[in-house]
């Protein structure tokens, strides 16, 4: 099967487009704005890990280094051609196992639109139907109802609880686990929001 990347997706107001060096400016003042808002699901590093400042240059560099060797899709989310968010699909393993994760992040001004549920489930389309993955999972913290109504929209089964499962705002953070495989949904989950 293709990799997959670089992709342009679109379904209805949501286009989808690799994450650019372009973005830049526009990656930054959403962040700034939704600084407080983002923190508490934001990943941080932990004591003693490298903890070298990333630029968003060097940011887009390993992310398009990591895509086109299969193992990440870095995904912009537009709104009438505005950078509103992202969508990144990590840790794809191919062989035997042909799954990935999901991560998304959204500006507050656009929450409760259904603006990710249409994001997540366009990714997902794509992992599936063409870059052949079979299983996709999603990690959420306990706290976060944005979330957890993200694949609660799209029917994606919870399927696990892990205690300490990754470094969020400064600790170690319990996650709900959520996954789908190409199975559960042979016509994709965007057809379940249409």
């Amino acid at each position: 099967m293709s990799s997959g990347w670089p992709v342009w997706l679109a379904s209805r107001e949501v286009t989808l487009r690799p994450l650019t060096y372009g973005d830049a400016r526009s990656w930054r003042v959403v962040r700034r704005r939704n600084a407080a808002w983002l923190r508490p699901w934001d990943a941080t590093v932990p004591p003693g890990a490298d903890a070298r400042p990333s630029s968003f240059r060097s940011l887009v560099f390993r992310l398009n280094r990591q895509a086109r060797a299969g193992t990440t899709y870095p995904f912009a989310i537009e709104i009438d051609g505005r950078f509103v968010g992202q969508v990144t699909v990590n840790n794809i393993v191919r062989g035997s196992a042909q799954f990935a994760s999901v991560g998304y992040w959204l500006d507050r001004e656009y929450a409760g639109r259904g603006i990710m549920p249409r994001a997540v489930a366009m990714v997902v389309d794509h992992c599936f139907f063409t870059a052949g993955l079979h299983r996709i999972e999603v990690a959420i913290r306990p706290e976060n109802s944005n979330s957890l109504r993200v694949v609660e929209k799209l029917g994606i089964r919870e399927i696990g609880y892990a205690p300490r499962y990754l470094h969020i705002d400064g600790a170690w953070r319990d996650h709900r686990l959520y996954a789908v495989t190409v199975e559960e949904c042979p016509e994709g989950l965007v057809a379940r929001l249409d």
